[in-house]
C-alpha cells in the first residue's frame, strides 16, 4: 500500500504546482509581454482617468448617446462578475417582455423613427456583456442624437461610418461598432 501512496502523492503534488502554478504564471508572463494592454483589460482613458474598456459593455441611458445592447446580468446591468446569458428560450415570456419594454422605450426617445428596429437592440448577448452594435442598430440610432446633440443626421452617420470595425481578420463575425468608443467619440467631437 505505502508503495503506492507515494508515487500517487508525489505525482498529485507534482502536477498540482505544474498545472496550477507555473502554466498559468508562464501564460499570464506571455500575455502580458505579447499583449499588455489587452492582458490588463482593453482599458480606455481619458485624461489619464480610466472611463471603460472596450472588451465590457456600460449602461448608456441618455438619449444624447448610442445605446448598446441590453445586459443579460442582474442585478446590476453590465456587471462582468454575473456575466452570462439569460437563458431564456425565444418563447419565454421575461424575454419578450424585456424585448417588448426596450421597443418601448427606443419609440419613446425617437417616436419619428419608422425604421425596423434592429434586434441587437431588444437582446442581449450570449455573454451579457457585448461592447458592441451592429452599424445598423447604431445608425437607427443617428437622428435621435442628432436631434439631442443639435447636429445633422450625416455628420452622425459619418461618425458612426468613421468606427465600423469589419469581420475578424476579414472573415469571422459581422461589421460591428463599439458604443463606449463611439459615444466618446461623440463627446470629443461637441
Amino acid at each position: 500500500m505505502k508503495t503506492l501512496l507515494r508515487p500517487l502523492l508525489t505525482l498529485f503534488v507534482l502536477l498540482s504546482v505544474v498545472t496550477g502554478l507555473v502554466y498559468p504564471l508562464l501564460l499570464t508572463g506571455i500575455g502580458m509581454l505579447a499583449f499588455p494592454r489587452q492582458s490588463a483589460g482593453s482599458l480606455v482613458t481619458r485624461a489619464g482617468k480610466v472611463v471603460g474598456s472596450e472588451l465590457i459593455s456600460q449602461s448608456f441611458q441618455e438619449p444624447r448617446y448610442f445605446w448598446g445592447r441590453l445586459s443579460a446580468t442582474s442585478p446590476m446591468p453590465n456587471n462582468p462578475l454575473a456575466s452570462g446569458g439569460s437563458n431564456f428560450s425565444p418563447t419565454n415570456p421575461a424575454l419578450l417582455d424585456a424585448a417588448k419594454q426596450r421597443i418601448d422605450a427606443l419609440k419613446a426617445a425617437d417616436p419619428g423613427n419608422t425604421l425596423p428596429i434592429p434586434v441587437d437592440l431588444v437582446t442581449a448577448s450570449g455573454s451579457g456583456l457585448d461592447p458592441e452594435i451592429s452599424p445598423a442598430a447604431a445608425l437607427y440610432q443617428a437622428a435621435r442624437i442628432a436631434r439631442e446633440r443639435h447636429w445633422s443626421v450625416q455628420r452622425v452617420r459619418t461618425l458612426v461610418a468613421s468606427h465600423v470595425q469589419g469581420p475578424q481578420w476579414g472573415v469571422f463575425g459581422e461589421s460591428r461598432v463599439n458604443v463606449l468608443m463611439l459615444n466618446l467619440a461623440l463627446d470629443q467631437a461637441t
